[in-house]
């Protein structure tokens, strides 16, 4: 057994690592404030200096301060007609809303009381007294700190004290002043989840008992064990400030039975995404849209399906503040009792953001993209030798410059075409390039790993296209599909955004052998302004699959682009029952058959592995990917797939990954192989 010494420095340990998050916290708070997320400009006094955080840490600060936010002013409007209501902020940091709620007046009849580890009580309280701005929100003569209060006003006690003990908390508040009979909103920002469960029990357990007319408002992690989750897991690790309450609640639905198991009355727990998409108004989040350039809504909507918003009420009075539950998914896929064999292969490859394309049977072009050394990824040609893959470096004759999220597409007669991309969220790339291969060029099998495999060289041409019309304008995160009409091949571009447009709608077709922009008749409703979608060549034309909306809403829609006598005609199908909605996934049609690999949704268990579409009879059957025999985490966003051309149905996947919020970015470190075998017999 531990000598108790040793224990109470471990603990110790613990706690202070703990308490460095509240530092990281703040900063990040404050750059949210200072880029216009929020109003707050209390919260430059706690820190040292402002420093500017990355747009997607300045919406995911963002959106934690919007749920707090509404949860205490839906609380404060509840109790509004009562003669006396609290705030107990229980491991508040340096967090700013006493200050920010007496500005703006919103405390009547109300006492501000904040707890944390002494340590932090104490460094907030000499931050508190020795800052005019904030000093003055505080009674002209304070009281004397004593016990375990370091702060005492009218309206605002901060306490020193560990709320892991019951007769401690009960001696320290009500010492300070807190009733326990009154309205109390009680928030925990991030701060049950590093305590040993048992201890964050008992929090939940002594809230319940001792105050009977409350709200319980909490903000922390959920889903521990998919890609995302296993590096927001490591991350704390590494910090010493491990996530203790994943390991026995895990997701909404189990922490919602805890509450109601310690003894609270009601309980709403909502994930991130739903609280942002259904609670927060259109018009609100389009003005957060535009205050940083911003293309990472993967990475986006990862995070916030790993935090959630929960709200738990004793006594009815506070009932009336909980959130609203969210609507019943309409969305119930056929999941397959199958799983498809997933496979390493021994290439290394990463990258985010590329474009691959077949140049012919077994020979794949990669493209683009940003990995460890920075955006422009260097083009490789992935060669498959007698089974075996093997990467091979290329040589253009021009520059392909940096770019992501563009399309190559493999062309009927030979050769490929790479359009669009991105060098950054402010400046897309324009035109268009052919690159050709010499089967001469091609380098003979290797013999061995370490021989010199050479390098193949490509011939890049800009493309001078003509057009009768207006040129689309520059994009990314689009499709260009060849399809064919009477004969005649045309590249087909479709959505994708811009630096100006959330998402476009607009429809192009260039013919292929005159490299002429033209006009193609179209009949029926097109489909809803979209990208990060999928487009596939199906019976001379092309079916599409999902996306985001304008909204950054993923989409479940399929639209199939069919050729007529005259030009094509829009057609939806209906697909019974409905794949559930995604975006930044892959796709190919095998027969008659619609292949969806990967991707990102916001509203399901789990991520995404495969799903098949029969074409023909309009069904979907959602498959599971066994990952077991592959480097883990495999995230399936932001990464290519292409059809192998061996006798089974096989794909190749390479790439992918992500900036994963502020907890480290993980690429993809080779390339894996699934079989299709399952899915399509």
């Amino acid at each position: 057994m531990m000598p108790t010494t040793n224990r109470r420095k471990q603990k110790q340990g613990k706690d202070t690592a703990v308490q460095g998050t509240n530092d990281s916290s703040v900063v990040s708070k404050v750059s949210a404030a200072a880029q216009g997320y929020f109003h707050d400009h209390f919260l430059q006094h706690f820190v040292c200096k402002v420093s500017r955080r990355a747009p997607l840490i300045n919406r995911g600060y963002y959106v934690r301060w919007r749920a707090v936010d509404h949860c205490v002013r839906r609380f404060l409007h509840v109790t509004e007609n009562c003669p006396q209501r609290q705030i107990l902020s229980l491991g508040a940091g340096f967090d700013s809303l006493y200050f920010r709620l007496h500005a703006d007046g919103a405390l009547a009849s109300t006492v501000v009381f904040e707890v944390d580890f002494p340590d932090v009580a104490r460094r907030k309280s000499a931050l508190i007294t020795s800052n005019a701005t904030l000093r003055e929100t505080l009674d002209p003569q304070l009281s004397s700190p004593t016990g375990a209060v370091y702060v005492c006003s009218a309206q605002y006690r901060l306490l020193g004290l560990d709320i892991r003990e019951e007769s401690q908390v009960k001696e320290a508040l009500g010492s300070a002043g807190l009733d326990w009979t009154v309205p109390t909103l009680i928030l925990s920002e991030v701060v049950l989840t590093y305590m040993e469960t048992k201890w964050s029990d008992v929090v939940v357990s002594w809230a319940a008992k001792l105050l009977p007319h409350s709200l319980f408002v909490m903000y922390e992690q959920i889903h521990p064990h998919d890609p995302f989750g296993s590096i927001m897991q490591d991350h704390f690790n590494k910090l010493n400030s491990t996530l203790h309450a994943l390991r026995q609640y895990p997701d909404a639905a189990t922490q919602t039975r805890r509450f109601l198991d310690k003894g609270w009355e009601q309980c709403v727990c909502v994930d991130m995404n739903d609280f942002y998409l259904r609670l927060v108004p259109e018009e609100e989040r389009r003005r957060v849209d535009v205050l940083e350039p911003f293309d990472e809504y993967e990475e986006w909507h990862q995070k916030c399906s790993h935090y959630f918003i929960l709200t738990a009420s004793r006594g009815s009075c506070t009932a009336q503040a909980l959130l609203t539950n969210p609507p019943a998914t309409a969305v119930q896929p056929s999941q397959s009792v199958a799983v498809l064999g997933v496979s390493a292969v021994s290439v290394s490859v990463e990258g985010l953001g590329m474009a691959s394309a077949s140049l012919s049977p077994g020979r794949l072009l990669l493209t683009g993209g940003s990995s460890r050394g920075g955006r422009g990824a260097a083009s490789r040609l992935l060669l498959r030798d007698r089974g075996d893959w093997r990467s091979v470096s290329v040589e253009p004759s021009q520059d392909l410059g940096v770019r992501l999220y563009h399309t190559v597409t493999s062309l009927p007669g030979g050769g490929l075409v790479v359009y669009g991309g991105r060098s950054s969220p402010l400046n897309p790339i324009t035109g268009l390039f052919k690159i050709t291969l010499d089967p001469c060029d091609l380098p003979p099998p290797a013999e061995s790993e370490s021989e010199d495999r050479g390098v193949v060289k490509l011939c890049v041409e800009r493309m001078l296209c003509s057009g009768n019309s207006a040129l689309p304008p520059p994009r990314w995160r689009h499709t260009a599909t060849i399809i064919s009409h009477k004969g005649e091949d045309f590249l087909f571009v479709f959505g994708g955004k811009n630096q100006c447009e959330a998402a476009l709608s607009d429809a192009h077709f260039l013919c292929v052998d005159q490299q002429h922009w033209t006009e193609m008749p179209v009949e029926g409703a097109a489909p809803a302004a979209r990208h990060s979608h999928s487009a596939s060549s199906y019976q001379g034309g092309v079916v599409v699959f999902g996306g985001l909306d304008r909204s950054s809403v993923p989409l479940g829609d399929m639209v199939v682009l069919r050729p007529t006598d005259e030009g094509f005609i829009w057609e939806r199908i209906e697909v019974q029952p409905p794949p559930v909605p995604r975006y930044s996934h892959s796709a190919h049609v095998i027969g008659d058959q619609l292949v969806l690999v990967g991707g990102v949704w916001l509203h399901s268990d789990g991520v995404p592995g495969v799903a098949v579409i029969n074409l023909t009879t309009r069904g979907s059957v959602e498959f599971r990917l066994d990952t077991t025999s592959v480097p883990w985490p495999l995230m399936l966003h932001s990464f290519c797939c292409e059809l192998t051309d061996s006798e089974e149905p096989e794909l190749v996947l390479i790439g992918g990954g992500g900036n994963c919020f502020s907890f480290g970015t993980h690429l993809n470190p080779q390339l894996v192989t699934v079989d299709l075998r399952p899915a399509l017999t």
